[in-house]
């Protein structure tokens, strides 16, 4: 069996103790116990609140992940960052590619539909000017049937001895074609 050593502390201490061995679910001499294992092994002055061990520890730790966040950043970032800068230059690219042959098509069409509707009023002018002169034509065939038959029904009125009258009449008909 074990010598049993006995240490004496205040009242304050064994409240905080017990406290601790509740929070722990132990008893309060096994959490003695641990405690000085702890502070034997990790060798730790119990009033020294800024432990190196414990910040060298974690500066340990630290310097591992800062490490792990590198070689992420070397082996996935980077590349990702590239790829997507690389991906909106293309697409930059092919906007302005898409931008120059839409607004190049669009000039050319605007281009094209002036030149036809310029070409249409054209064709309009040159037909109604068809027009007239077909409407043209066939009143100066109407007065030129008219000029005739007037020839025709005075020639026949005035029988065959009158040469003077009928060479008159011949005169005024040739002045009313050339009138039309």
């Amino acid at each position: 069996m074990e010598k049993l050593r006995t240490i004496k502390f205040t009242t304050a201490t064994d409240q905080k103790l017990e406290k601790i061995a509740l929070a722990l679910g132990r008893s309060k001499r096994l959490v003695f116990v641990q405690m000085v294992d702890y502070f034997h092994r990790n060798k730790k002055d119990p009033t020294d609140l800024n432990d190196d061990l414990l910040k060298n520890s974690l500066s340990k730790s630290h310097k591992t992940y800062m490490g792990f966040i590198k070689s992420q950043e070397d082996l996935l970032l980077i590349p990702i960052k590239q790829g997507v800068d690389k991906m909106i230059g293309n697409q930059r690219d092919i906007v302005k590619f898409f931008n120059e042959q839409v607004l190049g098509a669009n000039k050319t069409l605007l281009k094209n539909q002036h030149q036809m509707l310029e070409r249409t009023a054209e064709s309009d002018k040159v037909i109604k000017a068809v027009l007239q002169r077909m409407d043209g034509a066939d009143q100066l065939k109407a007065k030129f049937l008219q000029i005739l038959n007037s020839y025709i029904k005075s020639r026949e009125e005035l029988g065959s001895f009158k040469g003077r009258e009928k060479e008159e009449l011949a005169e005024l008909t040739r002045k009313q074609v050339e009138n039309l």
